[in-house]
């Protein structure tokens, strides 16, 4: 699925007509891209719950927001799409997304059910921000931009976070989530292929459900078996979805196919 379609229709003046010089900032959507979206989403769920275990909520959060805002900002200083900065990134949010979900839930008492609908109004309110000018990533070549990009990659992490949690609550357990999600993220991809569904809005649609999916898979494999989970662990989830994701970004960065340029 491609974002080269944009959500605005005005004319263009010559100037914003004219072929961008500047690099673009993120990668090509491939099934590649998918695939590690996908693995970040369970390592941020697993990394996040295995800090939080380790040192302790507070010291979670703290050295996980250090890591986010470095990871940030090394992706700010590139002016182009770097494989390992970008993922890096990505990670970053994932990990930091989930501990914002989890504190308000775990640490003010804020249920799933409210904190869920509140994730969503925050992504609306970017995306409102954002329409004025258009939603496809492929049109990341400004730091504005990246700004705006940025700010809904985190709230969609937020958002699936609350919501894979909240399905996992209500009865349907770790490995019911992931299939009811693996179910509902062929839906835009359909939608879109049958004309319903633009191919931005489609992207992010499936970019919020990849989430969850994520996170439920990992959690299935992490948690007890008395509990319906695989029984490895939180530590061993994260580091073989971590080796998993260091192989893909490497594939992607020798081979090239998501757009990287060459140095």
């Amino acid at each position: 699925m491609s974002t080269e379609h944009v959500l605005d229709h005005r004319p263009e003046s010559p100037v914003r007509a004219r072929p961008r010089a500047s690099a673009s900032k993120v990668p090509e959507v491939t099934v590649c891209f998918w695939i590690v979206k996908v693995l970040t989403t369970g390592i941020g769920e697993t990394a996040s719950d295995l800090l939080a275990k380790v040192l302790g909520p507070i010291p979670a959060v703290g050295l996980g927001g250090l890591a986010f805002v470095a990871a940030l900002v090394l992706r700010c200083t590139v002016r182009r799409y770097v494989a390992w900065i970008y993922w890096t990134a990505v990670v970053m949010v994932s990990v930091f997304g989930t501990m914002a979900a989890d504190v308000l839930h775990v640490g003010l008492g804020v249920p799933y059910t409210l904190s869920a609908p509140l994730f969503l109004l925050a992504l609306a309110a970017v995306f409102a921000l954002r329409y004025a000018r258009t939603l496809s990533i492929d049109t990341v070549r400004t730091r504005r931009r990246e700004g705006f990009s940025w700010a809904a990659v985190l709230a969609t992490f937020a958002l699936g976070t609350a919501a894979g949690d909240l399905t996992a609550s209500i009865g349907l357990g770790y490995l019911g989530s992931a299939v009811l999600f693996a179910v509902a993220i062929a839906v835009p991809a359909l939608a879109h292929r049958g004309g319903v569904l633009g191919a931005v809005s489609a992207f992010w649609a499936a970019y919020v459900i990849t989430r969850p999916l994520g996170a439920s898979l990992a959690d299935w494999m992490a948690d007890p078996s008395g509990r319906g989970g695989l029984g490895w662990g939180l530590g061993p989830v994260t580091l073989s979805w971590t080796v998993a994701i260091v192989a893909f970004v490497a594939f992607l960065a020798l081979s090239r196919r998501d757009g990287e340029a060459a140095v």
